[in-house]
């Protein structure tokens, strides 16, 4: 909705509520109850009655006493806070008082200042007509006499000062020796959510009315493009531009990781999964030396030389178990399996300190192929798609270190 009717609705929804139990969503529910006929008050029928109940916690709103309604959106029965006329009385008050001080410091910067310039100077260059010309809106005359009107006066809100109570109800008299039922007490936390009332029994909780959630834009930093923009209807929200990195960037995920210890190389299987429909070549580089990406590394490691080819990503042919798999020609002591669009390699890792957390770092160059709809059409003889070749910088965290 509109920043304008939010702020009305003081950024809540009118018709969901959250459980004042566990602050899940609550849902509406639907029963069949029996109702005497306005006309013969001796038959009756069935109609259909709503009421709202969490499916975690199982808190309705007949916990509290709260009456079934016949529609099932809206007019739900709410507390009425006993300070809420005090309340609204003071937030009147305090905004008359507000706007008085903001009447007064306009008063004071547009207050007449005195004119210090000879009237003899001022006629010598024909400056007396120009100024003695009438200007168009209010005057600097008419602005110095800003105040509250008259009628104001009169309706100014006056608030009676809170009163200190010199004497305190007592507790009652079973208050500490009745058995306590915490099923029956309420948390910290429900009484804060409900600051109105906080109550301190279960039976006195109401549902709260769910807050807004708002979808914040992402840009791109580079070309300022929209990569997520905001709708008003949430079954409409989708990509604008199809330039999400992790749409097409491979993933690289841990797989297995042995036993390592201090000074002793050891293979570490890892999973490489392509996410777009064509093939990504990915060739795995070391870091270079004074590389300032790789300063948390603590191991040594030893990549694949050679360039690895991923198959496109088919939704179909992952259920396709009759499906012909490529020929790839994997070398064995570097290709674990491979599957579909996702190739499990293996890499050497030396730890290169005695203790504490293991990390890795290296590079990962990939091919890239806009495949978006470009802007305008494509000439004869330009290059459907242009490969661009990027590099990413990975770390890895493989664990502690074993003794």
């Amino acid at each position: 909705m509109p920043s304008a009717e939010a702020k009305l609705k003081k950024n809540r929804c009118a018709n969901c509520f959250d459980c004042p139990g566990c602050m899940h969503t609550l849902s509406t529910r639907a029963t069949s109850i029996s109702t005497q006929l306005p006309d013969d008050p001796a038959k009756t029928t069935m109609k259909k009655a709503y009421y709202l109940a969490c499916g975690f916690c199982r808190w309705t709103s007949r916990d509290v006493g709260m009456a079934d309604k016949s529609v099932a959106s809206g007019g739900w029965q709410e507390p009425e806070n006993p300070h809420t006329q005090r309340m609204n009385k003071l937030i009147e008050y305090y905004q008359q008082l507000a706007q008085k001080e903001k009447v007064e410091r306009d008063r004071k910067k547009l207050a007449r200042r005195r004119n210090y310039m000879p009237l003899a100077f001022s006629d010598k260059y024909g400056l007396g007509t120009r100024l003695q010309r009438p200007r168009a809106g209010a005057t600097i005359s008419t602005l110095a006499g800003l105040s509250l009107k008259e009628g104001e006066d009169q309706k100014e809100i006056k608030i009676e000062p809170a009163q200190a109570v010199d004497e305190v109800e007592p507790l009652p008299e079973d208050y500490y020796t009745r058995p306590v039922n915490l099923t029956e007490v309420t948390t910290l936390q429900q009484r804060l959510l409900q600051p109105d009332f906080q109550p301190i029994c279960a039976s006195q909780l109401y549902p709260r009315h769910k807050h807004l959630l708002i979808k914040r834009s992402l840009r791109c930093r580079k070309c300022e493009h929209n990569l997520s923009k905001p709708e008003f209807n949430p079954t409409s929200i989708k990509f604008k531009i199809q330039l999400v990195a992790v749409n097409y960037i491979p993933e690289v995920r841990i797989m297995s990781i042995p036993n390592l210890r201090y000074m002793k190389e050891s293979q570490v299987l890892l999973t490489l999964t392509n996410p777009v429909e064509n093939l990504t070549h990915v060739t795995l580089m070391e870091c270079d030396e004074g590389d300032p990406d790789n300063i948390n590394s603590t191991a040594k490691v030893v990549v694949p030389p050679k360039e690895l080819v991923l198959a496109g990503k088919d939704a179909a042919a992952e259920y396709d178990e009759l499906a012909e798999p490529q020929d790839f020609q994997d070398d064995p002591d570097v290709i674990a399996f491979r599957k579909a669009n996702k190739v499990g390699l293996f890499i050497k890792v030396t730890p290169q300190r005695e203790e504490g957390e293991v990390t890795v770092c290296f590079k990962m160059k990939h091919d890239f192929k806009n495949l978006a709809a470009p802007i305008r059409p494509i000439e004869e003889g330009d290059q459907s798609t242009e490969v661009i070749w990027l590099t990413q910088h990975v770390e890895l965290s493989l664990g502690p270190l074993l003794p």
